[in-house]
């Protein structure tokens, strides 16, 4: 007898490539694991205070282009290697954008950027650009949304972030209790700090919930928890890149039982949404820094080969150049970067002239 009252408003359902299936077209290369291993231990040394360098997660609001993406790949890793000392740079490789309406909801969902939603091919293509870069010696960073995109990508990611929209959810806490790598929590988009730091204390928990097994069967999914999680400061209705802000995060997060540090995107709402205020962004941070502020051990920065954005649409569109939002041009970029190795360098300093 015929279901009638389930699925009524689905229209099609096509077969999903399992994760097993994936990885045996794109397995796991000697060179990607080193790069995911050393760049998750990198970050894992800072947060602990045992690394005084300052971690960078810099790249694309958004990718669309592959070819785009290892190009300025290319140009980050040059830089990583030159301020090795003083920044664990990570390139920002996202592939899935929450919508709080409508819009392209990036490459996994939609890699023809043209309604298709060629989910398939969306998944092969992150999965051969992830180990590509990764190839190269430069660890990546995502934000998972979809909370069955882990099991296809996360053996390639050495740090991820839950978005401002989601750290308040459940299943999110839940997936990044079982996640290999550190995970960033981001205030929630009106500012609220506290949302994030209960993120950060649900996901050092262990879970149990209903996931996607390797072989693509639903399955119980039982974690220990995850000790590498933090709080990123974002901006909400105003900025909260400020001493002051770093101030009452810190305060909050010890009264909660948290390390007190932060990360800080200097994008978003710490820009005002515009990508050409994240140098001042980061000077403000960086001086924080350079006075001796070892709570700051982390920046985010979109950043592009081409600065701004364009509309998706657009024909044709400028290479290099995000479809989503504005972005920082790569020559601003390395400048700001490199300043920021400075700064880390000069707290660094002081640090061992106080200790002497």
């Amino acid at each position: 007898m015929p279901i009638t009252t389930q699925n009524l408003r689905v229209t099609q359902m096509q077969q999903l490539t399992t994760p097993e299936e994936l990885r045996e077209r794109h397995p796991l290369s000697d060179a990607a694991t080193q790069t995911v291993q050393a760049g998750r231990a990198a970050i894992q040394r800072i947060l602990s205070g045992e690394d005084d360098r300052v971690i960078a997660i810099t790249g694309p609001c958004s990718i669309h282009d592959p070819k785009a993406a290892i190009e300025y790949a290319r140009q980050l890793q040059a830089l990583r290697v030159e301020c090795a000392d003083t920044l664990e740079i990570v390139m920002r490789v996202y592939f899935e954008k929450p919508r709080t309406i409508g819009g392209w909801k990036g490459l996994i969902n939609d890699p023809g950027m043209d309604g298709s939603f060629r989910i398939n091919e969306g998944l092969e293509a992150a999965r051969k650009l992830l180990l590509e870069i990764n190839e190269m010696g430069l660890p990546v960073a995502t934000e998972f949304l979809d909370t069955a995109v882990p099991q296809y990508v996360a053996d390639l990611v050495s740090w991820a972030a839950i978005g401002a929209r989601t750290t308040e959810s459940q299943i999110h806490r839940e997936m990044a209790s079982g996640l290999s790598c550190p995970v960033g929590f981001k205030n929630g988009t009106r500012g609220n700090v506290q949302i994030a730091l209960d993120a950060v204390r649900s996901s050092a928990q262990p879970h149990h919930f209903m996931g996607l097994a390797e072989n693509g069967q639903g399955a119980i999914v039982a974690t220990d928890g995850n000790p590498d999680c933090h709080v990123i400061l974002r901006g909400g209705e105003g900025t909260n890149y400020d001493a002051a802000s770093v101030d009452s995060c810190c305060y909050l997060a010890q009264k909660d039982g948290i390390r007190p540090q932060v990360m800080i995107d200097a994008s978003h709402a710490n820009s005002g949404k515009d990508p050409m205020k994240q140098p001042e962004v980061l000077e403000n941070i960086g001086d924080q820094i350079a006075r001796g502020d070892h709570r700051i051990m982390g920046v985010m920065i979109e950043s592009h080969l081409v600065a701004g954005a364009q509309k998706l649409g657009t024909e044709p569109l400028t290479y290099g150049q995000s479809i989503t939002d504005g972005c920082l041009g790569w020559e601003d970029t390395r400048v700001c970067l490199r300043d920021l190795a400075r700064n880390v360098g000069t707290r660094r300093s002081a640090s061992l002239q106080q200790a002497s």
